[in-house]
């Protein structure tokens, strides 16, 4: 790309961003963001779903695929071994995905506890 003041802008920005996640308390508090965040969406596409009735396998499958393509890419060899060489915002990024599958999951557990009894 050429080097414009727009794309020097948003490099600007993009690591400012990164330099201010790297303290550790935002961080964290993005991260549970994230969770929390997964959480509502699998509650909200749980009742979605449920209450359409339409295409259940169809939706149930995507969010499988998902949910495997973001573990393939988070727990990769080539993602751990990179983890430390690139930016961090790449790697805050990737784990903000898993951290927000991993509330989606939880949140399809509670769900399937909710309708089992």
């Amino acid at each position: 790309m050429q080097n414009t003041r727009l794309t020097n802008l948003v490099d600007s920005i993009a690591s400012r961003l990164g330099q201010w996640f790297l303290n550790p308390w935002r961080r964290l508090s993005l991260l549970l963001i994230s969770f929390f965040f997964g959480f509502f969406l699998g509650t909200a596409i749980s009742t979605i779903a449920g209450q359409r009735g339409l295409l259940d396998i169809v939706i149930a499958g995507i969010l499988v695929v998902l949910t495997e393509v973001t573990s393939r890419l988070f727990y990769s060899r080539n993602f751990l071994e990179k983890r430390f060489l690139r930016s961090a915002p790449l790697t805050l990024l990737v784990e903000s995905l898993n951290v927000l599958k991993v509330g989606f999951i939880y949140s399809m557990f509670v769900e399937s506890f909710k309708l089992g009894s």
